[in-house]
């Protein structure tokens, strides 16, 4: 178990802070084909290629996208693919030509396409032949979309063309990404993240991992979605491979990960929970896993997960907007459990600031906004001034994230600034509650949403996903709420039970709360009250 030996970190933990080397991402996948084209770098399905490979298909690419489509420098282009190997090829080539890629979310529909491709001004398309019907209905039907051209895939029209790069002038500060956020309401925003954001996202991510080239890098995570990206980036400076399932299963996922050898892969969300739930295998410790990293491992299964697949998985924070923020490091035993999101990366600084009084820093153990400063940083949201000035303000990232600083140094995330429960003159993070309910092991996941109230405003109400077996009825939810109350000031323990088969989750595996709440409405559960005294 666990015997896969590495030559040792490519970044030094000491050296995170450095500035990359290789400035471009363009200019690091020529790098690695220069110094180690022969070993692998991609793996799909049965399918591998080297790094001179991808190398020589992106440049052939990028040469087909300015000769024949036309596409010049800044220029938006749209990738609609699923998890196959054109996906990362489409946009290193894309970047290659000095253009920006604009990733869509392959469960898009009509009016979702048509918003991102007008709000990004795309000008070229790649997809394939399961949404290409789509996307020709979305541009026939929207005049402002009517030069858009499209590149079908698997051909991709690129082996006529040379396998040396383009002469494109490209830097760090060049726009690479249009990312749009997977936000629960409304239509999404476009990040704009440039080659250093992700050259630099890489290489911190190398330094807090200790990873090397010997190591095999594995994810199942949507290619629209930040997580295979960064990855690349990873691979990119490691000089190592990137395993890419075609889909998350967790039935399937840690058999495909010992398959593949992996040593490092990244969880977020419901995965962690999904993947303890599957039946314990005798097989399971026999892997090659080093290191996981993870966004919201479940405090109450935190030492279990280590143990029942015997390597570290520690907590990591950051969004789309920044990047990497915080780590836990792997020799830090005393993080399992904690509930810490780490400490911050030595790119970057942080406040803690009053919701209320902003700009005020709030004392050590008392909850606070938590902002954010230093690189990897977005450029901005594209064509949107405002949530711009909203949310950077000076070079400080406002996360909208409500957090503590532990005694440990360490920080902790306690809910959303927005997620919160107003019940009479009382403010209730979701989270905290969320968390607490979610210790309990007949809990899958739980999500706690406000509803109306007419003498409080609001009341606190959670919807439960029990695991098989555990009976849904009022004598749980009773069970489960004493529990809670144990642990939770009383007016901060749900009034409200309803249990649910399952939670609406956006693709990046966040529960929708609109969701929950439209389908709620839509088609009402059993709802338990268990009303108190007004207080």
């Amino acid at each position: 178990m666990n015997a896969h030996v590495t030559t040792g970190p490519v970044v030094a933990a000491e050296r995170m802070s450095d500035d990359p080397a290789v400035p471009t991402l363009s200019q690091l996948l020529a790098q690695r084909a220069q110094d180690c084209g022969d070993r692998e770098f991609l793996r799909f399905g049965d399918g591998s290629w080297s790094f001179a490979e991808i190398d020589a298909w992106t440049s052939r690419l990028a040469h087909r996208l300015i000769e024949v489509d036309d596409v010049r420098p800044g220029d938006r282009v749209a990738i609609m693919l699923p998890n196959v190997v054109h996906w990362p090829v489409a946009w290193l080539a894309v970047l290659k030509a000095g253009a920006v890629a604009v990733p869509v979310n392959c469960a898009y529909q009509r009016s979702d396409l048509a918003f991102v491709l007008k709000d990004s001004g795309a000008r070229v398309i790649f997809t394939d032949d399961v949404r290409s019907g789509l996307v020709a209905e979305v541009l026939a039907e929207e005049r402002d979309l009517a030069g858009v051209r499209v590149v079908d895939v698997p051909d991709d029209g690129s082996e006529r063309f040379p396998v040396a790069a383009p002469q494109v002038p490209v830097a760090a500060e060049t726009l690479a990404n249009l990312q749009y956020t997977s936000g629960t309401t409304g239509f999404p925003k476009a990040c704009m993240l440039s080659h250093g954001y992700w050259v630099r996202l890489g290489w911190i991510c190398a330094g807090a991992t200790g990873l090397g080239a010997d190591d095999v890098l594995l994810t199942s995570q949507p290619f629209s979605y930040m997580d295979p990206q960064w990855n690349t980036a990873l691979a990119l400076t490691l000089g190592a491979p990137l395993v890419v399932l075609p889909r998350f299963s967790a039935s399937t996922f840690m058999a495909d990960v010992r398959r593949h050898r992996a040593t490092f892969f990244y969880v977020l969300g419901s995965m962690p929970t999904l993947l303890y739930k599957q039946p314990p295998a005798a097989e399971d410790r026999e892997n090659d896993l080093r290191i996981v990293l993870c966004s919201g491992i479940p405090v109450a299964l935190h030492a279990q997960l280590e143990e029942r697949w015997g390597a570290p998985w520690r907590e990591v924070y950051g969004m789309t907007e920044s990047g990497i923020d915080l780590v836990s490091s792997f020799d830090d035993a005393a993080a399992v459990g904690s509930g810490s999101l780490g400490r911050l990366v030595p790119t970057k600084q942080v406040r803690i600031e009053d919701p209320v009084e902003p700009g005020e820093e709030v004392p050590p153990g008392e909850p606070g906004e938590l902002v954010i400063s230093g690189r990897p940083m977005m450029g901005g949201y594209w064509n949107r001034p405002e949530a711009t000035a909203n949310v950077l303000r000076d070079g400080w990232l406002h996360t909208g994230d409500l957090v503590v600083r532990r005694p440990d140094g360490g920080i902790q995330l306690v809910g959303r600034l927005k997620d919160m429960v107003r019940r009479g003159g009382e403010n209730v993070a979701c989270a905290e509650v969320e968390a607490v309910l979610e210790r309990d092991e007949r809990i899958v996941a739980a999500a706690v949403v406000a509803v109306p109230d007419e003498v409080l405003g609001e009341e606190v109400k959670a919807f439960v996903q029990l695991r098989e077996g555990v009976p849904g009825d009022r004598a749980t939810a009773q069970e489960l709420l004493e529990r809670a109350g144990a642990q939770l000031a009383r007016f901060k323990v749900p009034r409200y039970v309803e249990f649910v088969t399952d939670l609406p989750r956006t693709p990046s595996e966040r529960v929708s709360k609109p969701a929950l709440k439209a389908r709620a409405a839509a088609e009402p559960g059993t709802t338990h009250d268990f009303a108190r005294p007004r207080s």
